[in-house]
Parts: C-alpha cells; sequence; structure tokens
C-alpha cells in the first residue's frame, strides 16, 4: 500500500468508530510504518510488549522514537512474575520452553489489549517468511477485532528507500550486528549466511513468537 492508500484506510476506520493501536519492536526497519502513522492521527496509541528480556538499548530506543514521532507509548508486560514462569528445574522458560515463555510474556498481554480495541495495525512483510506471506492484508484476530497489514507488500528495499528518505533513526543495536531483534537471550548478531529472521531462535524449530500465529481468529 501506498501512504495515500494507509491514509484513507486509516480515515476510514476513525470514522467508523474503530478503536485502533499499533504495536512495534522498534527495529530500524519498524519505524517506518509509526512514522507513516505519526503523518496521519498521533492519536493511535503504540503498545510496546515488554517482556523484560528486551535490550536496554531497545527499551531506550522505543521511548525515544514515540516521543520524537508524537504518538503515545504503552508499556505492556505480563502478568506472570518471572518467579513463576520456572520449568520444575528451576529453569527460566527462555532456556526450557521458550514457545510459553512467548506466550506468557508477548501473546498473552496482547490478547487483553485485543479484547478493548477494533484494529491491530501490524507491521510484518510477506517477504520476511513463509508465514507472514500467507497473511492476508486485512484478517480476523480475536474477540472480533481484526488486523490491518499495510506493509504486507513492501519490501526491504522500499522500507531502507523510506527510511533514507526521511532521515529517520536507527535501532542502535544495527551498528552492533543486529539484524532482527527480540529479546536479549533469543536473539544473536547475524552471520553473513543466515536469513534475517534465522538470527532469532538461532538453532530451534522456532521462527515466530506466537503473535502471527496465534492471534489471527481460527
Amino acid at each position: 500500500m501506498e501512504f495515500h492508500e494507509i491514509e484513507a484506510k486509516i480515515l476510514q476506520y476513525k470514522e467508523e468508530g474503530k478503536r485502533l493501536f499499533t504495536t512495534s519492536s522498534f527495529q530500524s526497519h519498524s519505524l517506518v510504518l509509526l512514522h507513516i502513522l505519526s503523518r496521519i492521527d498521533r492519536s493511535i496509541p503504540v503498545y510496546f510488549i515488554n517482556t523484560g528480556y528486551h535490550f536496554a538499548d531497545t527499551v531506550q530506543f522505543a521511548r525515544q522514537i514515540c516521543h520524537e514521532f508524537g504518538l503515545p507509548f504503552v508499556d505492556i508486560k505480563s502478568s506472570t512474575p518471572k518467579i513463576m514462569q520456572k520449568d520444575a528445574d528451576g529453569r527460566l522458560l527462555f532456556v526450557s520452553d521458550p514457545d510459553y515463555c512467548c506466550y506468557l510474556n508477548k501473546t498473552q498481554p496482547l490478547d487483553t489489549i485485543l479484547r478493548s480495541h477494533d484494529v491491530w495495525i501490524n507491521g510484518i512483510r510477506a517477504d520476511q517468511s513463509a508465514t507472514r506471506s500467507a497473511m492476508k492484508l486485512e484478517q480476523p484476530a480475536p474477540h472480533g477485532s481484526f488486523r490491518f497489514h499495510p506493509m504486507l507488500d513492501w519490501d526491504k528495499r522500499k522500507i531502507f528507500a523510506y527510511l533514507r528518505e526521511y532521515k529517520l533513526p536507527r535501532n542502535p543495536l544495527d551498528a552492533k550486528g543486529y539484524a532482527s531483534i527480540g529479546c536479549e537471550p533469543c536473539t544473536r548478531r547475524l552471520d553473513p549466511d543466515m536469513q534475517e529472521r534465522e538470527a532469532r531462535w538461532y538453532g530451534l524449530n522456532k521462527t515466530e513468537c506466537g503473535l502471527h500465529t496465534d492471534l489471527v481468529a481460527k
């Protein structure tokens, strides 16, 4: 979608009385959607799913970007304290059961937000993974809400052209060799022969945290 198409769709949602929100991982490529939204409607809240395991650089950068773009920043966390996120051997779940860790710290908190909103503006792109390439522009989500994917047909070239055109800042972890940034224990630097998302949950049969698999209406 081009800017004018995204703008028209968001204005349509607003006229229909829909309650909108977005989420962001605050990776450099994620800033394009946030910047576009800041040009259209600065009342749309940005929910940051604060797992408690993010890089300190990401947490600081997230607040900085929302301040610079004039967007409301909302920090959400799991209702399950970390002391209860351990297996029978006392290991934290990101070590022994990363799927359940993601569920408690990402999927479950956002599921609560979907209950009070109508439209989740989501920045996934079809070129990121097979799971995401199967998504549609608008897709039903739990609790009668739906997902809107305005960046679905964008690719890396278009993303970075936008970043350059508007001179948007970069996540400081870019300069440290991180291309796909998530929680610190489950993210590694990208090797030259690796695909972007292979840097997440390296060595495991896992490429998604659950936000784009569980939070889709079946």
